[in-house]
């Protein structure tokens, strides 16, 4: 197939691309940079608002803008770009042609349009109704139809990247099971197909109220269905960037996982349990029962934190495992010192792993409990949570990807390498600090979305302690940090897609990417992966790191615990 002349292989990295697919991940990561853009310029609005010092926009403004930068970073930007590596996980992992190229324009020009007459409408002033857009609050019906247009579009971008798997198969473009990281981005499309299914079901008769078709929409029934659409593409994002930490270490390390198997069966717990985690959202409904609720937020979670488990301990293991294979084996970390920390795609990547495991994991967890969930439901440690997994996970992952695409897929170099080299620090520890804070200052009860936590101008006031407003001022300059991160990125993709030099050169990727598209990605050497261990362990840092988190999370769910008991005494 390599020699039709509708496929090009990269001297860059080895890798094959079916030209239509090519330019069909282009213009959805081009999309996605360009909404992650608009997001976060109005990501200054919301911050310098909720920073008490500054609190900049007036009520009315503040709501609108929110209502904006939540629709286009937690859904539009994230899904243009995994439409994008959805593509390229099924045609160019598989060398394989694209199923149906001219469908595939169709149904990027529907997410396009979608995502602008929502964006237009928002924009109008008829639509401050947030992200939930909660009924019986109503929206302008081009709102609901905005929405529902973009996800049929990504709706026929997840068949197409199925087709395309039924075509790699039948063509025999590989050998044995598909590899690993296409098994991810095909866990994500299976998520995505129910996700997006659950927003039709309740989109469209919304829609059909806001038009007056439909006399009455059931409020405890909107919550229910809309956050199986809600949350759940949160976990369209966690199945793929945990497949593009797979790729990542593959591309940089050549590193194979300690286990395929166990890292599929993983992937597997994610479609079957992951998406129940939508129930901390519906823990004081009222509408809901008891045993439900205990089902949804115990035994099933545990499923979903197993496997994430596994992933966290699987990716830097086999990292680990191939650095030492390379002779860095003093004590415990020198595989992780001499790591690539001025390489932004290995940097990147990793201080998304950490962050989304120490932060938005072991968080995540507590939110889901639904005894302690009481303690912070509806305050700002809820965005708190949720930055440190769609930002701090997600988004930082698929920056730390775009770093790699730049040169293999659009051909271009970086402009700015030392900018580039640091963004990933400034963006991802700021996003850290700014996570903590606000889930300090939600423990301490600052509310979710009231534009003004000192109540200036309510008949009834309420003070919070002077830590809450410490917390939140913390929140301001952390944030505003990220942002900059944020703003750093955009500038080297834009101008390195735009203006960079033209790659001529080959580099250092082809051998190491060539695994991604081998069912049994690996390294070889001698006696396996016992060989470059450490006291009867493959990857014996790991495991301290490991232990590290189990005494963390131990530790913050105990501590939970007794703050609950604090403030619901029994005596």
């Amino acid at each position: 197939m390599s020699s039709q002349p509708l496929f090009r292989t990269c001297p860059e990295s080895g890798l094959q691309f079916h030209k239509p697919a090519e330019w069909l991940m282009r213009a959805n990561a081009v999309a996605a940079v360009v909404l992650l853009m608009f997001g976060g310029l109005l990501a200054v609005g919301v911050t310098l608002t909720r920073w008490p010092a500054f609190h900049l926009l007036p009520a009315d403004i503040f709501y609108q803008v929110l209502t904006l930068h939540g629709i286009n970073m937690l859904i539009f930007w994230i899904i243009f770009f995994e439409i994008a590596v959805l593509y390229f996980c099924s045609s160019t992992l598989l060398r394989c042609r694209l199923a149906t190229p001219k469908l595939a324009w169709a149904a990027f020009g529907l997410m396009i349009g979608g995502a602008v007459l929502n964006n237009i409408t928002v924009l109008g002033g008829s639509s401050t109704v947030m992200m939930t857009s909660y009924v019986p609050m109503p929206a302008a019906p081009n709102f609901y139809l905005g929405l529902i247009l973009f996800a049929v579009g990504a709706l026929i971008g997840c068949f197409i990247f199925l087709g395309t798997l039924v075509i790699a198969k039948e063509e025999k473009t590989y050998e044995g099971s598909i590899p690993l990281v296409t098994f991810g981005a095909l866990t994500a499309c299976i998520i995505a197909v129910f996700t997006i299914a659950s927003g039709a079901i309740i989109l469209i008769p919304t829609w059909l109220w806001s038009l007056g078709y439909i006399a009455h929409i059931d409020a405890a029934m909107y919550r229910l269905v809309w956050w199986a659409f809600g949350h759940s593409s949160q976990q369209i994002n966690v199945a793929a960037h945990v497949a593009v930490w797979y790729a990542i270490a593959a591309i940089v390390f050549g590193a194979k996982p300690l286990s395929e198997k166990v890292s599929r069966m993983a992937f597997l717990l994610y479609i079957a349990f992951l998406q129940l985690a939508s129930a901390h959202h519906l823990l004081v409904d009222p509408g809901l029962s008891s045993e439900w609720k205990i089902f949804n937020t115990s035994y099933a979670m545990y499923l979903a934190v197993l496997a994430s488990m596994v992933h966290g301990l699987t990716v830097p293991g086999s990292i680990e495992v191939a650095q030492r294979a390379k002779g860095l084996t003093k004590g415990l970390f020198e595989w992780l010192r001499k790591a690539p920390w001025g390489n932004p795609t290995f940097s990147g990547m990793f201080i998304s792993l950490i962050g989304f495991g120490f932060i938005g994991g072991i968080s995540g967890v507590v939110m889901g409990t639904e005894q302690i969930n009481i303690i912070i439901h509806n305050t700002i440690y809820v965005p708190g949570h949720f930055h440190a997994t769609v930002v701090l996970g997600t988004t930082l992952a698929f920056m730390s990807l775009t770093y790699f695409l730049i040169p293999v897929l659009f051909r271009r170099q970086l402009v700015f390498p030392v900018l580039a080299k640091w963004q990933p620090y400034l963006f991802g520890i700021g996003m850290a600090v700014f996570t903590l804070a606000m889930m300090g200052a939600g423990t301490l009860g600052v509310e979710r979305r009231h534009w003004d936590m000192a109540f200036a101008d309510s008949a009834l006031g309420f003070d919070y302690p002077a830590s809450a407003y410490t917390m939140m001022g913390i929140m301001g300059i952390s944030g505003m940090a990220a942002i900059v991160g944020g703003a750093v990125f955009v500038l080297v993709t834009v101008l390195s897609v735009f203006f960079g030099k033209r790659v001529e050169s080959e580099s250092g990727y082809s051998l190491a990417t060539s695994r991604l598209m081998r069912a049994e990605p690996g390294i070889e050497h001698a006696g396996g992966h016992a060989a470059a261990g450490k006291w009867g362990f493959a990857a014996p840092g790991t495991f301290v790191f490991a232990l590290f988190f189990l005494a963390i999370f131990v530790a913050y769910y105990v501590v939970n615990w007794k703050y609950l008991a604090s403030v619901w005494p029994l005596s």
